[in-house]
């Protein structure tokens, strides 16, 4: 298949301990789409005092481009399908240049804090803001909305409890055709899974779709009060914002 320019690319921004990877599989299930899993992960470590306590740091550095300009020069680069989905993360963005974002639809990602900080805290302890991606994702929000880049926002409880309904929404704010194969896969890994997976992917591994929602019932960490409070707020805007 002939390399094009034409093709649709799709920016996932998320947050960390979300459904970006499931939604990452989901695209993949599409005949017509190319994903690529977080791209920006090694420049953001290092750039950044990260490396310092991601696990497999220095194995995510060597694998690959540790360099943001070439990451963003691969990402615009022609594409053998006409749909290319890129997961990242929002705060591996860092202060990036955002023109290239005009280049495609951007997706910001976010789930309520309540559920995402205790699940975070289990694989990196005691996170700060800076970590877990609500005020990135506000920064980032506010750049798209003045700059007039397409961008829409999705929160993980809406598109758990509503998988087909807000992916057909999805869809049609991404200008391409909703594809029922989005809605199953089969369990275990993809090819395009980064060599961070061991410390991740566990449940998505085995998923074989989107999993019911289920709410929190443990209670939340007393350790983690101060964050929460700090992230509450940047959730409520996005979550005011996303699809339903």
């Amino acid at each position: 298949m002939k390399a094009s320019h034409n093709c649709k690319r799709l920016f996932l921004w998320s947050g960390p301990r979300n459904i970006s990877t499931t939604l990452m599989y989901s695209f993949a299930q599409r005949k017509d789409t190319a994903v690529f899993d977080e791209p920006l992960y090694a420049a953001y470590l290092s750039n950044s005092n990260a490396n310092n306590y991601h696990p497999g740091a220095k194995e995510i550095m060597a694998s690959m481009p540790c360099s943001f300009q070439s990451v963003i020069n691969q990402m615009l680069e022609p594409q053998q399908k006409p749909v290319v989905f890129f997961k990242n993360m929002a705060h591996h963005f860092l202060k990036t240049d955002i023109k290239f974002l005009s280049k495609g639809m951007n997706i910001i990602l976010t789930r309520n804090p309540v559920e995402m900080l205790p699940s975070f805290d289990k694989v990196i302890s005691n996170p700060k803001i800076e970590d877990v991606g609500y005020k990135a994702h506000v920064d980032l929000l506010k750049d798209l909305e003045s700059n007039s880049i397409a961008h829409v926002v999705l929160d993980a409880t809406y598109l758990l409890k509503n998988p087909e309904g807000v992916l057909r929404k999805l869809c049609k704010s991404c200008s391409i055709p909703f594809d029922s194969n989005m809605l199953k896969w089969t369990a275990g890994s993809r090819p395009e899974d980064g060599v961070w997976a061991k410390y991740w992917y566990d449940n998505v591994h085995r998923s074989t779709g989107y999993q019911p929602y289920k709410e929190k019932t443990a209670s939340f960490p007393k350790h983690l009060l101060p964050l929460l409070k700090e992230c509450e707020g940047y959730y409520r805007i996005l979550q005011s914002k996303a699809l339903k």
